[in-house]
């Protein structure tokens, strides 16, 4: 049986990053070679030494929405919403705290401008609402809302952007593709004169993504969907580096899902959208990716499991290890690792 206790690490509480390095590709960054099994301690600039003309790195150019707020019942009772996916122009999969505060016709009320209305429960606790307001959802919501920091992050962000990359473009996400947020402008337009070729596609990360899992036994453990889409542009560029043998390199694990979920047995992308529920543990044979730029991810997440289908579970765990002696920093705001 693949049990989610196989994923365990200890991790000393001051290691888990409160706040974001400065200047962004400051983070340090840890680069694991898959064939020799050796690491090298490397600052996140210095990854330009590791690309070569002709790799393409696939980037997931979300951006995340202020999709957190604060909303009342008619007695009072405080209620924090988090919104997940949007269903049409009023209605939206949305995570309520407390559950018990939002049964089915309860009306909760964030500000003069926007109230909500629970109209049903999913299957797995979540709540589908009808917001109710006049104007502009996108203009109001960035009046009441707030940045969906997870809840290991107890500092207060001082600049919003910071939990945005500096790529970002279409709304949706409820939580940022931390990968990519070490990358800034600059770094970029260096690797592109380089010939390293960058490749844009989208995955609105939701529940998914962070959901904890709760089954000791992985088969049972069931994903939240997100939506994702890969365009022309990008489904072109991905496949004319598959067909030269040339390496594809996800920044971050929500462009590995998106990748893998669109890719044939041989890697080819075509251009399409949708939801995808993929959830990518040992053993899992890639079809598309070849290299990975990520995150330290919590223990027993599905993120460290992605990680673990790519180098192995042991080899996983020990450069974890290896991580936390070093004192990297983890998580979302942490250091990264390159998985070559």
């Amino acid at each position: 049986m693949l049990k989610k206790s196989d994923y365990f690490y200890e991790l000393p509480e001051e290691l888990i990053a409160q706040t974001p390095a400065e200047p962004r590709d400051s983070s340090r960054l840890l680069v694991y070679d898959r064939r020799t099994k050796e690491t090298q301690d490397r600052i996140f600039r210095d990854i330009k030494e590791y690309l070569k003309p002709g790799d393409v790195l696939v980037v997931n150019n979300t951006k995340v929405l202020p999709a957190r707020m604060y909303a009342y019942t008619k007695n009072g009772g405080k209620v924090e919403v988090l919104l997940l996916k949007r269903h049409n122009l009023t209605e939206w999969e949305v995570l309520v705290k407390p559950g018990k505060k939002a049964k089915e016709g309860t009306e909760l009320f964030v500000s003069e401008e926007l109230s909500l209305t629970v109209k049903s429960r999913t299957e797995t606790g979540e709540r589908i609402v009808d917001f109710h307001f006049d104007g502009v959802f996108e203009d109001i919501l960035s009046r009441v809302g707030s940045m969906p920091l997870p809840p290991y992050i107890h500092e207060k962000l001082k600049d919003k952007d910071r939990y945005q990359t500096v790529y970002c473009k279409t709304d949706g996400s409820a939580a940022a593709p931390t990968a990519g947020l070490h990358f800034t402008k600059e770094l970029l337009e260096e690797i592109r004169k380089m010939g390293v070729q960058v490749a844009e596609v989208l995955l609105h990360v939701g529940l998914g993504t962070f959901r904890p899992v709760k089954e000791e036994d992985l088969t049972h453990h069931v994903m939240h969907t997100e939506y994702y889409c890969v365009d022309e542009k990008a489904a072109e560029t991905v496949n004319a580096a598959k067909r030269e043998g040339r390496r594809v390199i996800a920044v971050g694990t929500t462009s590995v899902r998106t990748l893998e979920t669109v890719a044939d047995e041989n890697g080819f992308l075509r251009p399409c959208s949708g939801d995808t529920s993929i959830f990518i543990y040992p053993p899992y044979k890639f079809k598309c990716v070849d290299a990975l730029i990520t995150n330290f991810h919590l223990p027993e997440s599905t993120l460290i499991m992605l990680v673990s289908a790519l180098i192995g579970r042991e080899e996983c765990l020990r450069i974890y290890r290896e991580a936390v002696e070093k004192k990297y920093r983890f998580f979302s705001f942490g250091d990264a690792c390159l998985l070559l």
